[in-house]
């Protein structure tokens, strides 16, 4: 009969440095180099973006037809989220904790809010969703940040 081998034991506990003291913590290993994850940055926050042009676009046309007004609007809603998402992934991890999510709280409740307001509904409504999603990515984030397993960022 055979039986499964022991998982291995690769990289599974690396030293992790906090305030000065060793501390011993799941790390997953880095497959990838630094140039791999900056350029996987880079296109995931472009593919969302011209997901969220395109969603802002069909909110705005609401069934009608596809306009150049239309593909003009989706092109600039999908560049400013794009650009706002890379610029979020490089300043967020320097700031604190909390810091950091708020920062994705807002980002998170003001974009949700801005498509909701694209359907018709009223500013006061599309306000009351931004900041209902804005309230529950903060919640989740300011667990995340402070859970003792999660990653804490390297310094330099």
């Amino acid at each position: 009969m055979a039986h499964a081998a022991p998982p291995a034991r690769t990289a599974a506990h690396v030293p992790v440095t906090t305030a000065g003291t060793p501390v011993t913590a799941y790390r997953p290993p880095d497959v990838f180099d630094r140039r791999a994850h900056t350029v996987a940055r880079v296109a995931g926050s472009v593919a969302l973006g011209l997901v969220y042009g395109y969603w802002a676009a069909a909110n705005r046309r609401s069934g009608g037809p596809i306009t150049g007004w239309n593909v003009f609007f989706g092109l600039v809603c999908a560049v400013v989220f794009a650009a706002l998402c890379i610029g979020l992934l490089r300043v967020a991890p320097r700031l604190g904790r909390v810091a950091h999510a708020l920062l994705w709280a807002v980002f998170t409740g003001i974009a949700l809010g801005f498509l909701y307001s694209q359907t018709g509904h009223s500013v006061l409504r599309s306000s009351g969703v931004s900041l209902a999603v804005g309230v529950v990515v903060f919640l989740f984030d300011y667990y995340r940040y402070y859970t003792p397993d999660y990653p804490r960022q390297r310094a330099g």
